[in-house]
């Protein structure tokens, strides 16, 4: 079932492009700005009424009244959700490694600073979220959040259409997931409290590593891991839980014992309540952009992401299963195992669900 006019297009990032691309044609003024000042905060401001142009070094916030705003996963996808949500199209968070960049080239934006300072905001998202929930052939579906960027980035923190959201789906039972890099969602939590109280929710932060000089780089628009532990912990003291994607593991930067071990232990300290560990994948224009990063920052592995990379997205499964035993034995050191469906401890795992999980590895 499709809500009316919702796409049913390609898999999380590039659900909703065709039922946006019509109403948004950058060619052309989107919304008029509000009156006054036209900074809005989060680094960003609203447009001059002139096109906007690709691959200037100017942040906007594109304001948009999208046609839909659940989108349907075709089910070769092969991800663990069927139905997704985004208020957002590309992302402030400017993560070097972010598989959605290429989906700002369907825009005719680049893949790369356009996509960190380009910010689509789907100012209506709330009122159609309201009137798909309502549709009678809406059959409460699980809604998953962050699986293409991040629904907590910065300009977040301008709209607030988080708290909207939120609010229609609890008001309608409907169960829900967020995966978010950001400490924005404590502000939420009021909320997400009262959704867990009626429905089924799951909460997870992604956090790759704590090395506070590669995440400097590597994520540069995001709180610092430690500041993402705190969620970690509020959200187990909430009695909601937090899961870990412990996304991306970096070849030759956070792919060691002692990379692996601190963070596993300080997720576990944190009350974590799984820990699924996601070796990078660099799909194309995620794949350019992190190599021109790699090259200014550390040329010396540019040798090494050549070998890992040369035929594929992915790293060999031989180099992606070395990484998930090393977080599987930080698990085990640091207490924490997993129960599974037959009652036997189990330890997360990743390569028999890497597609699976190829959504969320990199917000």
């Amino acid at each position: 079932m499709t809500p009316p006019n919702s796409p049913s297009g390609e898999a999380g990032a590039a659900a909703d492009i065709a039922g946006e691309t019509a109403e948004l044609d950058l060619g052309v003024s989107p919304e008029a700005p509000r009156s006054g000042d036209h900074r809005i905060g989060a680094g960003l401001r609203l447009p001059e009424p002139v096109p906007i142009e690709a691959g200037t070094e100017d942040a906007y916030a594109i304001e948009i009244r999208a046609k839909s705003i659940l989108n349907q996963v075709p089910g070769e996808s092969g991800v663990p959700f069927e139905w997704t949500l985004n208020p957002y199209r590309g992302c402030g968070h400017a993560c070097r490694y972010c598989f959605a960049r290429n989906t700002h080239t369907y825009l005719d934006l680049d893949s790369g600073h356009d996509f960190d300072s380009k910010i689509v905001v789907k100012v209506n998202a709330g009122q159609l979220l309201r009137r798909e929930l309502a549709n009678p052939k809406w059959r409460g579906h699980p809604v998953a959040m962050g699986t293409n960027t991040d629904p907590y980035q910065r300009a977040e923190g301008r709209y607030a259409l988080m708290r909207d959201i939120l609010t229609a789906l609890t008001e309608r039972a409907n169960p829900f997931s967020i995966l978010t890099k950001s400490t924005l969602i404590l502000r939420d939590l009021d909320l997400i409290e009262s959704a867990a109280a009626v429905t089924d929710v799951s909460i997870a932060v992604s956090i790759g590593s704590l090395d506070e000089g590669l995440w400097r780089t590597v994520e540069p628009g995001t709180p610092a891991p430690a500041r993402r532990l705190e969620v970690v912990r509020r959200f187990a003291e909430a009695g909601i839980g937090c899961s870990v994607l412990l996304a991306p593991i970096l070849p030759g930067l956070s792919d060691s014992w002692e990379h692996i071990d601190r963070t596993v232990g300080a997720l576990v300290e944190a009350g974590a309540k799984s820990i699924t560990p996601l070796p990078l994948h660099l799909r194309p224009g995620a794949r350019e952009w992190y190599r021109a990063w790699l090259q200014r920052e550390h040329p010396s592995l540019v040798p090494l992401y050549a070998r890992l990379y040369r035929d594929s997205s992915y790293a060999p499964e031989s180099y992606r299963r070395e990484v998930v035993e090393l977080v599987e034995r930080a698990c085990r050191a640091h207490g924490m195992h997993r129960e599974s469906s037959n009652g036997a401890r189990d330890t997360p795992k990743r390569t028999a669900s890497e597609t699976a999980n190829e959504q969320l590895s990199l917000l």
